[in-house]
């Protein structure tokens, strides 16, 4: 039997812990996931910007639209 895990069950299970959002453009985000909606839109607390691979800058908070995001991963 294969285990399929639905996408917003995943973030479900997420809230509050440590995740990476990597959009298009080779830009992406590291922070505490604080919430999202059924559109992917990502609200991140702690959040570092990254531009390839490396730390841009360091948000308190960073809105991420969903349109954008290519993965999210734990």
């Amino acid at each position: 039997m294969v285990n399929t895990v639905k996408p917003l069950s995943m973030l479900s299970k997420n809230l509050n812990k440590p995740v990476m959002v990597e959009l298009k453009g080779n830009k992406g985000y590291r922070g505490t996931l604080d919430g999202f909606d059924p559109h992917m839109n990502i609200v991140l607390k702690n959040a570092e910007e990254m531009e390839g691979g490396e730390v841009k800058r360091k948000l308190d908070l960073a809105i991420v639209r969903g349109d954008n995001v290519i993965y999210i991963s734990p």
